[in-house]
């Protein structure tokens, strides 16, 4: 497993709510335009528990895990690995589903859970054989993560916590067997990540104010760190891991480019040794290694896909033979054995659930695991279409389309799905509420708006103070041309988003009020102020960043409030959905109590539903099918299909 950087606090993805050719899917998307009777699938078609997911393969290759539903809550099951009729359930969540898990040992998982949503994650491993379950870190109050398996040191796992202070994270050693925790590295201040090299050591630390960031470097545990590398925030210098010999660096780069590239770095002479792969259009976006052969085995990278540039000739056979098997499939190898002889591999794309595989990589032999979704029809759904336009400034904004299957991309009612983060992305895949929203005769639009990670520092900076503006103009721009283009009714277009979609959908309704019939905001922020205000204790050594990111709240006062939704009500007409969940850490409940209380006193109809029993999103089943129920029900009163 390669030793990535762990960042205590990624602000860069803190609001994120929820292999065909392109010529392919262009003419597979028109021939979907056939006048085939698609029916209309209930919500709990599409958002149902999965069968299974998050499938992987134990460190021996002798066992196999997975996500399964126990009493409505995805809980770990696993069974021998060619023995599925064996499977044991391991895990014993009935209040929220397991947040994520994965194998530390043969016969060990850990995995993590919150309560109601709270994001204060604790960490509890399990034995597969014997059931036994064991709370390694602070069930209440404290932020738990695991750093790295240590996959030569298989009896101990490196961890981080926030329990001493819940600002900082500090680094512990767990024994697996002896069930000891020894501090590793205490943190002084101001770190907000380390990273280990292929020893276990944690060589690497991240020093940082907000805006002003070190790269701290150390031969040798026992030493101090020095720093490295000193730059601000906007320059980019993420190290991957440590080259074979643990002497070099592997880093992520935007120094003196505006695409994020992979390079060798010289710790010892403090500069770079060499360019290893770069894109002329995006970032990449992460390396995969092999600890067996001890080497960078591909660079992954997102155009409208996810691809990879292949730097070594066996993995990239491996994987062009795992193609040919599942030809019209985007493809990824999820887990692998310690010898990484047996893969876990996920075929997926734009119409197809997940299937999962067990793929031999001695014997070229792919044998079916499991499907996520059994009962999902891939005929009906909708395909996902790369699209790209000109923003009003001249930006070139790329996005995807979905028009309904069987109806003609014409005059039709949108969805405009703005994505959250605002630094993150939308990508090319199945969607569930994509395909609802379709399978209702709505098109989907989704834009990387400016800001959209992927494309590069410029295109990232372009977003920095223009919440509400320039990155809304982009969401405006693409609705427009959707429109100029003859596929979209101006006069029956509604905006759906999460987290800063949720903002996204507020200042689309206030700024222009008259392009949107309605709305539905998701744990979206209505105040720049209180949003910033109320932001997790971990957060708090961003907090420059984001005043140079959103707007400081004094030197930015007049912008921030021009462009806080919840003190421009006056402008909104269109009706509202709002949801929330009350324990949300990152979008706290008074930021959806402020507008519905605002526009409730202006006679706005706004329908309000607030799950105690949630953070930032509702994962519940019960709560998720009841937020895409009332989704659908808003939707068909104010759209026409």
């Amino acid at each position: 497993m390669f030793k990535k950087l762990f960042i205590a606090a990624a602000i860069s993805a803190t609001l994120v709510g929820c292999n065909a050719t392109e010529e392919n899917q262009t003419n597979t998307q028109s021939a979907q335009v056939q006048n085939i009777q698609i029916p209309e699938y209930p919500v709990d078609y599409f958002f149902r528990n999965s069968v299974t997911r998050s499938v992987t393969i134990s460190p021996s290759a002798n066992y196999v895990a997975m996500l399964k539903p126990y009493k409505d809550r995805m809980n770990i099951f696993f069974h021998p690995i060619n023995q599925p009729e064996k499977a044991k359930r391991i895990s014993n969540q009935i209040d929220r589903d397991v947040a994520g898990y994965g194998w530390i040992s043969d016969d060990t998982v850990i995995y993590a859970r919150d309560t109601g949503g709270d994001e204060n994650y604790y960490l509890v491993t399990v034995n597969i054989h014997s059931g036994e379950e064991l709370v390694i870190t602070p069930k209440s109050g404290v932020v738990a993560r695991v750093i790295d398996v240590l996959p030569n040191q298989q009896n101990e796992i490196l961890i981080s916590t926030n329990q001493r202070d819940k600002r900082i994270f500090d680094v512990y050693r767990y024994n697996l067997k002896t069930k000891a925790t020894s501090l590793v590295a205490q943190n002084p201040g101001s770190y907000s990540g380390w990273m280990t090299d292929h020893d276990g050591k944690i060589r690497v630390a991240m020093q940082t104010d907000g805006v002003n960031t070190q790269v701290l470097y150390r031969d040798d545990e026992s030493e101090p760190f020095k720093v490295l590398k000193q730059l601000n925030f906007k320059q980019g210098f993420e190290p991957l891991g440590f080259t074979p010999d643990n002497k070099n660096l592997y880093v992520s780069t935007r120094i003196t480019r505006d695409k994020a590239t992979l390079i060798e770095y010289d710790i010892a002479q403090d500069k770079e040794v060499k360019e290893i792969f770069s894109h002329p259009d995006v970032d990449i976006s992460g390396i995969s290694y092999s600890d067996v052969h001890n080497k960078i085995t591909s660079v992954n990278y997102t155009t409208w896909k996810n691809q990879h540039h292949f730097l070594d000739k066996g993995a990239e056979q491996t994987f062009k033979k795992i193609q040919s098997k599942l030809p019209n499939s985007q493809l990824s190898i999820s887990s692998s054995s310690r010898d990484e002889q047996q893969m876990i591999v996920v075929s997926y794309s734009d119409v197809e659930r997940p299937v999962y595989y067990h793929y031999d990589v001695k014997s070229d032999s792919l044998s079916p695991l499991a499907q996520n979704a059994p009962w999902h029809n891939s005929e009906h759904m909708s395909y996902m279409k790369p699209i790209e336009f000109k923003s009003r400034d001249g930006l070139k904004i790329h996005g995807y389309l979905t028009t309904p299957r069987g109806k003609e991309a014409k005059d039709l009612p949108l969805v405009m799905l703005p994505h959250g983060g605002p630094w993150a992305r939308d990508s090319w895949g199945f969607q569930p509420e994509v395909q609802m929203f379709a399978n209702r005769g709505y098109a989907v639009l989704q834009v990387n708006f400016r800001g959209s990670t992927g494309y590069g520092r410029e295109f990232w900076e372009k977003s920095f103070k223009q919440w509400g503006q320039a990155m809304q103009n982009d969401i405006t721009d693409g609705v427009n041309w959707t429109i100029d283009q003859g596929i979209v009714d101006k006069d029956n277009v509604c905006i759906y988003g999460g987290s800063y979609g949720g903002y996204a959908t507020l200042a689309g309704v206030t700024y222009t009020p008259d392009l949107y019939k309605c709305g539905i905001d998701y744990v979206g922020v209505s105040n720049l102020f209180t949003f910033m205000e109320s932001i997790p204790p971990y957060w708090k050594q961003y907090l420059a960043m984001l005043h140079e990111m959103v707007g400081h709240p004094e030197h930015d006062k007049e912008m921030m409030t021009k462009y806080s939704p919840v003190y421009n009500v006056d402008k909104i007409k269109a009706p509202l959905l709002v949801l929330q969940g009350a324990k949300d850490p990152r979008v706290v409940k008074a930021e959806s109590d402020q507008i519905v209380d605002a526009l409730t006193k202006r006679g706005i109809d706004v329908e309000y539903i607030v799950k105690e029993n949630e953070g930032h999103g509702f994962r519940s089943l019960e709560n998720r099918l009841e937020a895409y129920q009332a989704m659908d029900k808003f939707l068909k009163q104010h759209l026409n299909p």
